[in-house]
């Protein structure tokens, strides 16, 4: 009989469990976090999903969340933060001393658009955004937002990552971490960016130091057809069942080759992700198929690839996907040096309906109560002018990370509020400022978490989404 000479190497894991020292092999369980040695035979293929649903330390407001990210920097001072003394100075330099901005800028520049008041509360909002005017007392308004640099890679780094310098895990990743998903059928965190990648591609929703499967599903949204919306979603040289055959025989090797090499977290990813690409092929054709919505939703979302994308991403929240990240501005951002009239009111026309939309959409079909919105972009804008290096008027603003404004709604936040404050001339924030930091915290509270109890152990320390710092912003909770 020819002998196995496999089977006569084990690991020092393996050993003490042959051995009979089975508290040794328990000890060892405690001591690097595998509670699967405790099942006898148990291994890697018998673990839960690592995407099944999971509690929060404490029944959170909300169960999902749509980040709608305004890419390049939205200007605060000509959408949700009016500021009339620009009026008065039109043309003049700015009173007092103000921290120096990225580029050259002028005298003060007042907005080319008129606000006006929408709703019970009252919120001042631009003509830029006359639908979401609509449903501002669903939103809670932070007009005192501080980043810490007034450049794009680290500021969407901080803004998604919680860290401007390090590479961090994303909040989707975080978040789909800490709660799984609701739909094992489907990524439980998703990106839907039309017209290919932003600045700092992929990086802005890594899964960092946690496992694989906690990344973002990247889509490319300005396709229509399923094909083109996701690679590979359809195989064309084999059936099902001769899939289901490839990827069974796939794993059975996968997980030999994991036994050896005790739990390799890549290799866990690695398997999750074919699995998961297998079950998507009959599920996402059907979630981002929009013929299936009545006409007058459609209508409702409008023609255009953003309002496409929202009603998908509405569409995923139905079958329980837990983080969506929708992007604005990623091929024609809203970082309007120059002409910022003329570029900003083209942007806002485009996202402007599709927001409102998913916000009359949400509460009409109950979920809005449940499902928090996140509408802001890195960083604001200068009330300044910005100049060309020859001092010409460029008619657009520089980059100001010193004060701009957020919008949340839904799940757990107290609509038609306003909170904290920049200067007269939409500068800097004087008065309750929210730095990224609280703001996450804030998200995660929502979620459920404690913030500071919510961490990862990697190198050595637990890391978490805002490092060392942030508070919950109490104020605009429900």
């Amino acid at each position: 009989m020819e002998a196995n000479f496999k089977n006569h190497f084990f690991s020092r894991r393996d050993f003490l469990r042959k051995c009979g020292m089975g508290m040794g092999a328990v000890s060892l369980a405690a001591l690097f976090g595998e509670p699967n040695l405790l099942v006898p035979g148990a291994h890697a293929a018998q673990l839960t999903n690592p995407l099944s649903p999971k509690a929060p330390h404490f029944p959170g407001r909300a169960k999902r969340v749509v980040h709608i990210f305004l890419n390049g920097g939205p200007s605060h001072v000509d959408s949700f933060d009016p500021k009339p003394a620009l009026e008065k100075y039109a043309g003049q330099s700015l009173p007092g001393e103000y921290i120096k901005t990225e580029r050259k800028t002028g005298a003060a520049f007042p907005s080319p658009f008129k606000f006006k008041k929408y709703g019970q509360s009252g919120i001042e909002v631009s003509e830029l955004f006359p639908n979401i005017g609509e449903c501002i007392d669903e939103f809670a308004v932070i007009r005192s937002m501080k980043a810490e640099v007034p450049n794009h890679e680290p500021s969407l780094m901080l803004m998604n990552c919680g860290d401007s310098v390090q590479s961090r895990p994303s909040m989707g990743s975080w978040v789909t971490y800490g709660l799984g998903s609701e739909n094992l059928n489907l990524p439980g965190f998703i990106v839907m960016c039309p017209g290919g990648y932003p600045v700092k591609e992929n990086d802005n929703w890594q899964n960092g130091f946690l496992p694989g499967m906690y990344q973002g599903t990247y889509i490319d949204s300005q396709h229509t057809r399923i094909e083109k919306l996701i690679e590979n979603i359809r195989s064309n040289h084999a059936s099902m069942k001769d899939q289901r055959q490839q990827l069974d025989l796939l794993r059975h090797l996968n997980e030999e080759h994991q036994q050896a090499r005790q739990r390799d977290g890549r290799l866990e990813a690695r398997i999750q992700s074919f699995e998961l690409a297998y079950r998507m092929q009959m599920e996402a054709a059907d979630a981002f198929d929009i013929t299936h919505e009545p006409q007058f939703i459609r209508e409702m979302y409008g023609d255009g690839v953003h309002g496409r994308q929202t009603l998908i991403a509405r569409r995923l929240l139905e079958r329980g996907v837990r983080f969506i990240q929708l992007w604005h501005g990623a091929s024609q951002p809203w970082d309007n040096h120059e002409k910022i009239e003329e570029s900003h009111r083209k942007l806002a026309k485009e996202i402007d309906q599709p927001v409102a939309a998913l916000i009359k959409d949400l509460k009409q079909r109950g979920m809005l109560d449940d499902t928090l919105i996140l509408f802001c972009g890195e960083f604001g804008r200068t009330p300044t002018v910005e100049l060309s290096d020859k001092g010409e008027v460029k008619y657009g603003r520089d980059h100001n990370p010193f004060g701009f404004t957020a919008l949340l709604a839904g799940g757990g936040v107290k609509g038609g509020t306003i909170y904290g404050a920049t200067d007269d001339f939409g500068f800097k924030t004087v008065e309750n400022q929210v730095h990224v930091h609280d703001l996450h915290a804030t998200i995660l509270h929502l979620l459920g978490f404690n913030h500071e109890k919510f961490t990862y152990r990697y190198a050595g320390r637990d890391f978490r989404l805002t490092d060392v710092h942030g508070d919950v912003v109490k104020a605009i909770l429900a």
